[in-house]
């Protein structure tokens, strides 16, 4: 929302490891022993058991208890999710839909693996809807949300500086950098463009995913000073300077994700 400021603390991120920042209820952090599923396990408020499936799934994809590209039966996601059969169905339908996976009649499920069209397509619809933001963000942001901003990715360059990363490490500068960018897309107030932005992001993380392992603190300099010449532009009131540093940080940012650092 216009002014509110997501990442002006470096400790207050998303659900660490949870795609999209998706923060319901009912979202459960370990899979379920196949033993424990006799009862239905309770939806969140306002919530399906097929919500709660769809859950699941995308924390154990993201949590890599589901590996990219395997084949699977429903009877292997039954055990691994604790959900019944018939609101995982529901929720394979949605997922399928949605991109993460194809369900194949009579030969099983197959997850969707990290490919080049993913990674341009994912970029891609990101930088379409956050050229609009950002011009608006360098237009009309308040000088505290950018002061804190800057404040924030400062603290993070001083963090890492020399550092080795961990993999948890990794997951929580990750959430700060997605954070960046969901406060500048905010600043449009439009919960489609939200929608659609945090859909594009989680399928980002999704490809991150190897190179979670691999994330060094030169890298992660790179990727925050490339956050800050977009927030100059953005403090000198320079629309057309802001988006032309972002598509710039999304040209980098691609070839980082397919591995050119």
């Amino acid at each position: 929302m216009k002014g509110r400021s997501r990442s002006a603390d470096s400790a207050s991120v998303d659900v660490a490891g949870e795609p999209g920042g998706r923060t319901r209820a009912a979202v459960e952090a370990g899979a379920v022993e196949a033993g424990a599923i006799d009862e239905a396990p309770a939806a969140g408020a306002g919530g399906s058991l097929s919500d709660v499936a769809r859950d699941r799934f995308l924390r154990a994809l993201f949590e890599r208890r589901l590996e990219p590209g395997a084949f699977l039966s429903q009877q292997d996601l039954v055990k691994l999710l604790g959900i019944p059969v018939g609101p995982l169905r529901d929720a394979l339908r949605v997922l399928q839909t949605e991109g993460w996976l194809t369900i194949h009649a009579r030969s099983g499920i197959e997850l969707r693996k990290p490919d080049f069209a993913l990674v341009r397509n994912s970029y891609q619809l990101r930088l379409i809807l956050e050229r609009a933001a950002v011009r608006t963000f360098a237009e009309i942001a308040p000088l505290a949300q950018i002061d804190a901003l800057e404040r924030s990715h400062r603290a993070v360059m001083e963090r890492v500086q020399g550092s080795e990363l961990t993999v948890n490490l990794a997951h929580e500068l990750e959430n700060i950098d997605f954070g960046f960018h969901l406060e500048v897309i905010e600043v449009l107030a439009n919960p489609m463009i939200e929608a659609a932005y945090s859909q594009a992001q989680r399928f980002v993380r999704f490809v991150r995913l190897d190179r979670e392992y691999r994330l060094s603190s030169p890298l992660v300099v790179r990727t925050m000073n490339e956050h800050m010449t977009i927030l100059a532009a953005c403090r000198a009131r320079d629309p057309d300077a802001a988006e032309a540093a972002l598509e710039l940080h999304f040209s980098r940012a691609m070839q980082r994700a397919i591995g050119f650092f």
